[in-house]
């Protein structure tokens, strides 16, 4: 176990760009719309973190992007269990022990909530492209933000805060059990589900259920899965006068329980489910995302195809994924997870030059999510123990993912 070395401030970074671009600190802090007291406190270390919205400001005016000022979360590196940059920096966000300690909340003003919401909007965006270490790195700023705008409120104020903080949290879940920790995923929900009741979303708890349902599959606890994302659905099923977004949530609940069904080997299930879903991704006639969640025509197909490689349908499967349409109508991660689906297909068949094609896709797509994904990463493991050559775009694939030789 070795502790990273501590590299170069937020302060150093923001002296260092804004020396590159030759502006003063009066001149940054104009064009951030920021007071200069902020930016002179940041660049002498007098404050060593800032809101995510000040931080967000200070990247727009310097022309780049947030992560850049903040760098990558410190952690361990510990090779042995494959615990991975973000890890603690996320843990720490979720369970943090200042609230237990009752440490001084930051002296800095929060956030107004249309900032707070629009630094939302740009965490769930990164978390759809699959760049894990920036939400490592700027996901705790931001509930922390939430945290300190829903206690700075009251009324309305602080219920819309809460529903920040929910979707903030429901990021954290996602992220942190895409990194392989359902456990620090379940905590991160039981806080959205609390805020969600909070807040002034009725939504929210509907999207905790969604996402409680696949923390509880990556568990293996696939009849809890099942019925929790079961209720969850019976419990807003839509007719013909719903709003979209109803249509759209229940469509994500009916394929989160196909997911657990197909693990089960129940078939009639998946597709009962399939065929429900179905119905609602023809009645919306476009993909649409809510809450950082795609459902469709066209994502209904990129499930059916992952269900059908889950059941080893594998001839089916890439039929089915012959027919999808419009990928690019859904996030960076989803079309990558379906051209890996695809490239397991393809292995399956022994067609191995057609699956490190179908990688290299993904990995073009999202490259840093195919660092994380341990499917993607075992078919890759496979593929190179059937190859014999020792140099090709598949060695060159495995050393870019890390794999060792």
């Amino acid at each position: 176990m070795e502790l990273f070395h501590e590299g170069p401030g937020i302060g150093e970074r923001i002296a260092r760009l804004r020396a590159r671009r030759r502006l003063t600190q009066e001149g940054l802090a104009e064009r951030a719309g920021l007071s200069v007291d902020i930016v002179r406190k940041l660049e002498q270390g007098v404050r060593r973190t800032a809101r995510l919205t000040t931080l967000n400001a200070l990247a727009r005016a310097l022309d780049v992007e947030p992560s850049a000022l903040v760098g990558k979360p410190a952690t361990f590196e510990v090779r042995a269990d494959g615990e991975q940059p973000s890890v603690l920096a996320l843990r720490q966000a979720v369970s943090p022990v200042a609230d237990l300690l009752g440490e001084e909340p930051d002296p800095e003003d929060p956030p107004d909530l249309a900032a707070l919401r629009s630094s939302l909007r740009s965490t769930e965006r990164i978390r759809r492209e699959g760049r894990m270490a920036e939400i490592g790195a700027l996901l705790p700023q931001l509930i922390r933000d939430a945290k300190a705008v829903a206690h700075a409120s009251t009324g309305p104020a602080a219920a819309a805060a809460q529903s920040v903080l929910a979707e903030a949290y429901q990021v954290a879940a996602t992220t942190l059990t895409a990194l392989g920790k359902e456990d620090a995923a379940f905590t991160a929900l039981e806080r959205s589900m609390a805020a969600a009741a909070k807040g002034d979303d009725p939504h929210l708890e509907t999207v905790g259920f969604s996402s409680l349902a696949w923390v509880l599959t990556k568990q293996g606890r696939l009849a809890d899965a099942e019925r929790v994302a079961l209720r969850a659905a019976d419990r807003i099923e839509p007719g013909f006068r719903s709003p979209p977004v109803e249509l759209a949530l229940w469509g994500v609940l009916l394929l989160r329980a196909a997911t657990a069904a197909v693990r089960l080997e129940r078939r009639d299930a998946v597709r009962e489910l399939l065929a429900l879903a179905g119905a609602a991704a023809a009645r919306l006639g476009t993909d649409r995302v809510d809450y950082a969640t795609p459902f469709g025509p066209t994502n209904l197909g990129v499930a059916t195809v992952n269900f059908q490689v889950e059941m080893e349908d594998t001839a089916e499967a890439l039929r089915t994924a012959r027919t999808v349409r419009d990928l690019r109508s859904l996030p960076p991660t989803w079309r990558a997870r379906f051209h890996v689906d695809r490239a397991l297909a393809l292995a399956d068949l022994d067609q191995d030059d057609a699956a490190v094609a179908a990688l290299l896709t993904a990995e073009g797509i999202a490259p840093e999510w195919m660092r994380y994904h341990a499917t993607s990463l075992r078919l890759v493991s496979e593929l190179r123990g059937r190859e014999r050559r020792r140099a090709s775009p598949l060695t060159e694939l495995a050393g870019r993912l890390d794999l060792d030789a």
